[in-house]
């Protein structure tokens, strides 16, 4: 039985923790917070409650798995899981919209014809089959597997089937998601759709590879489901199944030095000096604060190094508190594209000194009666991925960004201004703080081409018995994507470095 100490309380790391405490060690998770959860948090006021973090879940099997493996127990039997039907609702600049079904191509097809006009659903649905195909070539290096050493074949190799584009005498095939959005979809609103997967997680859709194609399909092939309660219920759910498990969690914690001795990671140092002898540390922290708990290099390569990736995006939230039910008929998501989506994606990339223009924004109205004081009000979500180059210290910064989500919310919400009681600000203050991030940076999923700038490190580093684990290591962010690297990190440590995941 071996001794594992776990840096930070996240996601990542309650589903490492709770992996490793079935294979017969012991686990303590020091977490510098005073809880669990990392971005998966909670605000409570009034009798109103809203998810802070990610508000919906895709591909659950990765938790399903999680609760078969540490209890034999289904993921239904610990939290109430629901398909969000319509998957979201789309408003584009032009005024048009539409309802995306929840995993059904032939729905979609049907739903975008109907909405933007023939052979607009043939080119989305042509494209998912391209998109089905990059998914397959980079389901298993991407995200069941720990990163190949040989990692530069995956950085190299774009894995999305691009339609060559004849332009000039020149045949060419799309590098960027930009580029499929333009050259494949040729129709503004559809690209606008494309882009808005790549926004949600802080990507500009320019820079960033045609395989972030498999962005949109894994919500389409796998569903977008709610967790009944919130999100939070979900990080609970992980936090008591530790618990049962026999993890230990010390809450206040904070980790400033990991111990090294005879050239390998020996424990922890605490904030209050004390010593914790471990035999193998798992870190869930960004990679500059873990590179700050070290004295040596961790990775072999530095183009998998923090900071090789593209500028990181934040997330501004606004949490509405309504007076008034929802109406009949309301969708759980809706997506209110930018009126001007060239503008929005330069001041993602490089604001500089321009005014701010209304970005993407998601509004979620979850119509959960766990989540109002009763059943004559609704508790509503607004969030957008904005540049973390903006000065959000200054008040007129977060005072102009909350009126254009407040703008773009009132094409979600009928008579929102009315029934506004209040609302919370949230902005990269505040996720920085709970996640520990510089600048409140949020993580993206991994992805293959584009030189290597969009994978993460490994969850294995270059100091024996180290090991990074959640959204800033292989194979990135999202609630999927952390619980994966949980599972991988659980497999090097019990395994060792011959582990390839699962079969």
């Amino acid at each position: 039985m071996a001794r594992i100490a776990v840096i930070g309380a996240g996601m990542g790391a309650m589903a490492a923790a709770a992996r490793l405490a079935v294979a017969g060690h012991r686990v303590t998770v020091y977490e510098r917070a005073e809880t669990y959860g990392g971005a998966v948090r909670r605000f409570e006021r009034d009798g109103f409650a809203f998810d802070t973090g990610p508000g919906l879940l895709t591909l659950p099997a990765v938790y399903r798995d999680l609760f078969v493996k540490t209890g034999k127990e289904a993921l239904e039997d610990v939290v109430g899981l629901a398909q969000v039907d319509p998957a979201a609702r789309h408003l584009f600049a032009d005024g048009t919209a539409v309802s995306v079904p929840n995993a059904s191509r032939a729905g979609v097809v049907s739903a975008l014809d109907e909405a933007l006009g023939a052979g607009a659903g043939q080119r989305w649905g042509d494209f998912l089959v391209r998109a089905r195909e990059a998914w397959d070539r980079t389901r298993r290096p991407l995200l069941e597997e720990p990163l190949w050493p040989n990692w530069r074949v995956l950085a190299d190799r774009e894995p999305y089937p691009a339609v060559p584009h004849k332009r000039l005498l020149r045949t060419r095939r799309a590098a960027t998601l930009d580029e499929v959005g333009r050259w494949e979809l040729r129709d503004d609103r559809l690209r606008a759709l494309l882009s808005g997967h790549a926004l949600a997680h802080g990507l500009d859709p320019r820079t960033a590879p045609a395989s972030a194609a498999v962005l949109p399909y894994m919500e389409h092939a796998f569903g977008t489901w709610y967790v009944r309660g919130g999100v939070r219920e979900l990080a609970r759910a992980v936090y008591e199944r530790c618990l049962a498990r026999r993890v230990e969690f010390v809450f206040g914690a904070g980790v400033t030095r990991i111990v090294t001795a005879d050239g390998r990671a020996a424990g922890v140092e605490l904030a209050d000096g004390t010593l914790v002898d471990a035999d193998h540390v798992v870190a869930d922290v960004h990679p500059a604060v873990l590179g700050a708990l070290t004295d040596r290099p961790l990775d072999g390569d530095a183009d998998v190094r923090a900071g090789a990736g593209p500028a990181p995006a934040t997330r501004f939230t606004l949490l509405l508190a309504l007076r008034g039910a929802r109406e009949p008929g309301a969708v759980h998501r809706t997506v209110v594209h930018a009126p001007d989506g060239e503008r929005e994606l330069d001041l993602l990339g490089s604001p500089g000194g321009d005014r701010p223009v209304r970005p993407t924004v998601t509004v979620l109205r979850p119509g959960d009666p766990e989540l109002v004081p009763d059943r004559d009000h609704e508790s509503v979500v607004v969030s957008a991925a904005l540049s973390t180059d903006w000065e959000w210290q200054r008040e007129s910064t977060v005072a102009a960004y909350t009126e254009l989500l407040l703008e773009a919310a009132e094409f979600a919400v009928p008579g929102l201004r009315e029934r506004l009681l209040w609302h919370e600000v949230r902005g990269p203050g505040e996720v920085g703080r709970e996640t520990g991030a510089p600048l409140g940076a949020v993580s993206a999923p991994a992805l293959a081409a584009g030189g290597g700038r969009f994978l993460h490190p490994a969850n294995s580093t270059r100091l024996p018995g180290l090991h990074r684990v959640g959204g800033w290591a292989h194979p990135g962010g999202g609630l999927a994507h952390t619980g994966m690297s949980g599972a991988l990190v659980a497999g090097l440590v019990v395994e060792g470095p011959e582990f390839r995941g699962s079969q």
